[in-house]
């Protein structure tokens, strides 16, 4: 009898035993359990940690309540202004109510796949590049509110959307490329022509200061000179004030007339005739003028032989005057003994004599 005993009570824990390991669960913490009984959802959620089911009649299903990193593949489309892109993107959502995820859809991974990409497309088509390339947070908000409007009815709510990469075609690449130099060249050049107007600025109040000393002017000089020096250079280039070439300019300009000057002066060997002075006009006065005389034989009238007397060095050819009614008739050479020169001549000391005119005969 007692060990009929033992032997039910054996068995009883056995099936105990067995029972209990095919009706135990464990839920982990970041899921959530469903129980169907006889296929019908029962609406208390199994929550983490360790629970029993009815084997046999009732079926457990595990939910996963973690974010979900879903990328989205890429999407080819056309954009408003007609350009070809190709965008992918990623998107983050988690369940929120396990028994619409299990009952309400058959693969809510799946469903908000394809909602996701669907959802993309569209954005793509209402969108412009230049939207697609810096308005970026705008168009995941909108992709955003279009994959969640749905989902939410499967118990899924979108976390954030976020567009990766928006892939151009070549061309598209190369225009944007020379668009974007030529935006950066005008901006470039627009900033060298406003430093070059505030240099000038500078420079122009610069040279107003300097003008009011000189002095700083060459020490501006010897300092851009120092500087040049300091490179070790085995050249030095010094600038050259162009206010010395306009010196030198106008220094040279005299020289014409310094040389006309010298061209109206007599060559050696010429007499210079003087102009007559002011005075009235002398009736058969005549004026020669003597450039390079000629020896000739001295005319001699002689009145009556005397004894000859010691000649007077020659100075020259004289004139000769003819004897008049008022002119004595003595012989010339008295006169040149006597110290006197005859009318008419003007002896030259350094040169041939010069010619002055002759008084008319009375």
């Amino acid at each position: 009898m007692v060990e009929e005993l033992v032997i039910a009570g054996v068995s009883v824990a056995s099936a105990a035993v067995v029972y209990t390991v095919a009706a135990a669960r464990v839920v982990k913490q970041y899921e959530r359990g469903v129980v169907f009984r006889l296929g019908r959802l029962r609406g208390i959620e199994r929550g983490p940690g360790f629970t029993m089911i009815i084997p046999g009649v009732d079926r457990l299903r595990k939910v996963n309540m973690q974010i979900v990193t879903m990328p989205v593949p890429s999407q080819d489309g056309i954009t408003r202004d007609n350009v070809t892109v190709r965008v992918d993107a990623v998107i983050y959502f988690k369940v929120i109510d396990p028994s619409d995820a299990v009952v309400q859809v058959e693969d809510y991974r799946f469903a908000v796949s394809q909602m996701a990409q669907t959802s993309l497309r569209s954005i793509i088509g209402k969108s412009d590049l230049d939207d697609l390339l810096s308005n970026r947070e705008k168009l995941n908000q909108g992709l955003e509110l279009m994959i969640d409007s749905p989902a939410m009815g499967w118990g899924v709510q979108i976390d954030r959307v976020e567009i990766k990469d928006v892939s151009l075609p070549e061309a598209m690449k190369r225009s944007m490329a020379r668009q974007a130099e030529a935006d950066r060249e005008r901006r470039a050049r627009v900033i060298n022509a406003d430093a070059e107007l505030q240099a000038s600025k500078k420079l122009a109040e610069a040279a107003g200061e300097m003008s009011k000393q000189p002095a700083a002017l060459q020490l501006r000089l010897l300092q851009t000179v120092v500087a040049v020096a300091a490179e070790k250079n085995s050249t030095l280039v010094l600038p050259f004030p162009v206010e010395l070439l306009r010196f030198l300019e106008r220094a040279q300009q005299p020289a014409p007339v310094a040389q006309a000057g010298a061209a109206a002066q007599p060559e050696p060997g010429q007499q210079a005739v003087a102009p007559p002075a002011p005075g009235p006009a002398v009736e058969g006065a005549a004026v020669e003028t003597v450039s390079e005389p000629e020896p000739e034989p001295e005319p001699v009238q002689v009145s009556e032989p005397e004894p000859e007397s010691p000649a007077a060095p020659e100075a020259g050819p004289q004139a000769v005057r003819e004897p008049g009614p008022g002119n004595s008739s003595a012989d010339p050479t008295a006169g040149e003994a006597a110290g006197s020169e005859p009318d008419g001549v003007t002896q030259n000391a350094e040169g041939p004599p010069s010619v002055r005119p002759l008084p008319p005969a009375a």
